[in-house]
């Protein structure tokens, strides 16, 4: 057993946050549950070491419940056709070792129990229905009333075995568009069994199941249900169904109503960095109004100040997150040190949790890529931690201290430098300008991007923590580092931007992206963007912005307001029909933009794909013009000339601004090299490729490893 988190003092700033509570008679020592997340690591037994050690490392920093990945009840409720289930006696008996685990560090988890339905990416997928689901390409069976029946007790079945693996409880998935929510909702249930034709009956199937696994697993077994406080799909259920549905749950039995929001198919954002911070929160109020039991708040709830308040404003009883955890396994234990400023915050990018979910790759995280890798050689745990994992992956013997020097303090940098001196080397980081971020001081100045400052306020905290010492305004040069005397140089010089060779680009009215970003150029009414990379986007939707049309090209901004989040998406939060639904408003565009690119293929084919479907909705929104297939002629006062398919075509407008890539700051490297010194490029400034912050930071964080 290893030293638990210690309990936050009389005077701590988030005293809600840290009041038990007591859940199906198992006392959870504060108000933060650990939501669930598939790894990629949930389908095959021999990853069940690393999920443990996934678990026990996040029960160690003091997380009040964990909440598994989703394992499905029977074959057909599958996401994927070989994906985790918890169906049979040796199923649990594989489990133990991740239940010892975390019960060994103290922790409680309780497993998801998640049928696919409709969602499931195989042909054998199954629903209330037999509407096909517009994310995957098959027709799901309509089950028979018999099938249905089947399928509640399997859930019950697949209770007990999570109970023979030594869970704590289980939770059901009943969100998120999945097999339960489709039968809740008139948009997929045309049933006219038992199991459909009402609202009463829509709900049946989800307060069968809570009914009989409670009476199957008697009352000291937590039953949590996910339930989807807003569907934010046409044809969802109305509120008052909502209500209805969260009283029978808690008299079928339930210990705990954990929040889901919207479905996987609609068309409005939940969880990415754009979204307001708790933007969720008062639907969940809404349903804690009207049970007695605990109510846990989710979605964009990522830092203590913000899940205080929630808690505080009696808007939920519990907080659920899942992505903070992993980007930080001590997100608790720095909250109950009244430390948040040491928090690795996450920023709700998706681009290495999500994105590799849906590309059938291990979930990890940008700002930290040890999350999913635990037992992995390459990412050791820090020995600066206060917290270290259950059971390292070795015990090496630790190097001689080195002496580092880092150059340039923009992601890369700021990793290799931190993870470098944490592991006990002498390390210095020089940054040429006067401060650190590199290219994430820029992403912080575009509209929902705002996040992206969390990851700069953790490296301010932890170059002060580790004893790094730092250089700005310092451009060193070759002669300097090679006289430092460094066992180590480590070039983190980023990226300039690409030029373009189209005639007319050195006119006073074509820009390089930094400078439209920074404020340093103002456009005008009327701008072309040349290329159509997550750079291009990210300074279009700058530009259209409405919120900041009386302040043309300057990016210092705060966060968008929830209201005005809720229109531009035609979120109701008087949730006043079905699934909470209103028109979107679109306020007018800052500007006219054009967005232009070389290729033919789809705009935005390369951006993530659970957020590039936002920015493009964002941009089409606002009115701007997406051109592919241009052959970019000249740029003259009649604006910028194109040719596209053999047809000539001139954009009027004010301002040219180029995102064309960028290309690798590394003027250093060849000198020292040629000099003998030891030294390895990392980040932009060995790849230039699309800025690439997840192989940036986790680049740097394996070499700082090894040194």
């Amino acid at each position: 057993m290893t030293t638990p988190v210690a309990a936050p003092s009389a005077d701590t700033p988030y005293p809600h946050l840290f009041r038990p509570l007591t859940v199906a008679g198992v006392t959870l020592p504060n108000r933060v549950v650990m939501g669930s997340m598939h790894l990629g690591l949930e389908d095959r037994r021999a990853d069940t070491p690393k999920l443990a050690a996934f678990y026990a490392e996040r029960a160690r920093g003091g997380a009040g419940l964990i909440v598994t990945g989703g394992y499905a009840p029977n074959l057909v409720g599958r996401l994927t056709p070989f994906a985790g289930t918890m169906r049979s006696a040796r199923d649990a008996r594989a489990h133990r070792t991740i239940t010892d685990a975390v019960h060994a560090e103290g922790g409680r988890i309780v497993l998801q129990l998640l049928h696919a339905g409709r969602y499931a990416y195989h042909p054998l997928q199954v629903g209330a229905g037999r509407s096909p689901s517009p994310i995957t390409p098959f027709t799901p069976r309509s089950l028979s009333t018999r099938a249905v029946e089947r399928t509640v007790q399997d859930f019950v079945r697949a209770a007990g075995y999570a109970r023979q693996a030594g869970y704590d409880g289980v939770e059901i998935m009943g969100s998120e568009g999945y097999l339960i929510n489709q039968f809740l909702s008139p948009r997929t249930n045309g049933r006219t069994d038992a199991w459909g034709g009402s609202p009463a009956a829509r709900r049946r199937f989800a307060t069968e199941i809570v009914r009989r696994i409670r009476a199957a697993a008697g009352e000291d077994f937590i039953i949590t249900f996910r339930l989807s406080m807003v569907d934010l799909v046409p044809q969802g259920q109305t509120l008052q169904e909502t209500l209805d549905l969260a009283r029978e749950l808690e008299s079928a039995g339930a210990s705990l109503l954990n929040t889901g929001i919207g479905w996987h198919e609609a068309r409005v954002p939940t969880i990415v960095t754009s979204v307001p911070r708790a933007a969720f929160a008062d639907f969940t109020r809404r349903v804690r109004e009207v049970v007695s039991i605990p109510v846990a708040a989710s979605n964009r709830i990522s830092m203590p100040h913000s899940a205080e308040q929630v808690l505080a404003e009696d808007q939920a009883d519990l907080i659920t997150m899942a992505r903070p955890f992993l980007a930080d396994p001590d997100w608790v234990a720095k909250a109950a040190a009244a430390a948040p400023e040491q928090i690795n915050s996450c920023i709700g990018c998706n681009q290495a949790c999500l994105d590799h979910t849906f590309q059938n790759r291990p979930a990890s995280c940008l700002v930290n890529p040890r999350a999913g890798r635990e037992t992995d050689p390459d990412f050791p745990p820090l020995p600066d931690r206060p917290l270290l994992p259950l059971t390292p992956t070795s015990t090496p013997t630790e190097p001689a201290a080195q002496s580092v020097a880092v150059v340039g303090a923009g992601p890369a940098g700021l990793a290799a430098a931190t993870q470098a001196a944490a592991r006990g080397h002498h390390v210095e980081l020089f940054e040429a300008s006067g401060a650190i971020g590199g290219q994430f001081r820029l992403a912080r100045q575009i509209p929902g991007k705002e996040e992206f400052a969390e990851t700069l306020r953790y490296f301010e905290a932890r170059l002060a923590q580790t004893g790094v010492i730092l250089h700005l305004d310092h451009r060193v040069t070759a002669t300097e580092l090679l006289d430092g005397g460094y066992d180590r140089i480590l070039l983190a010089t980023g990226v300039v931007p690409r030029g373009v060779g189209i005639p007319g680009a050195d006119r006073a009215n074509v820009h390089a992206y930094p400078d439209v970003v920074n404020g340093r150029v103002t456009c005008g009414p009327r701008v072309a963007v040349i290329g159509a990379g997550g750079i291009g986007f990210d300074v279009s939707e700058l530009l259209t912005e409405p919120q900041h049309a009386g302040r043309a090209g300057h990016a210092d901004h705060g966060a968008q307001p929830l209201e005005s989040w809720q229109r531009q998406w035609g979120v109701d939060p008087g949730f006043t029909d079905r699934g909470g639904l209103t028109t979107p408003e679109t306020a007018p565009a800052a500007r006219t933009v054009h967005l232009v690119q070389r290729k033919t293929t789809k705009m935005g084919a390369g951006l993530g794909k659970t957020t590039g479907w936002v920015h493009r909705a964002t941009l089409k929104a606002r009115g701007v013009e997406f051109i592919t297939g241009a052959q970019y002629v000249r740029i003259d006062d009649a604006g910028l000339h194109l040719r596209i398919d053999g047809t000539d075509r001139v954009l009027e407008v004010d301002d040219v601004v180029v995102c064309a890539g960028q290309v690798s700051q590394r003027e250093l490297y060849e000198t020292l090299q040629a000099a003998g010194a030891d030294v390895v490029l990392v980040g932009g400034a060995d790849v230039a490729a699309e800025l690439d912050a997840k192989r940036a930071i986790e680049q740097a964080t394996r070499v700082a490893a090894v040194l």
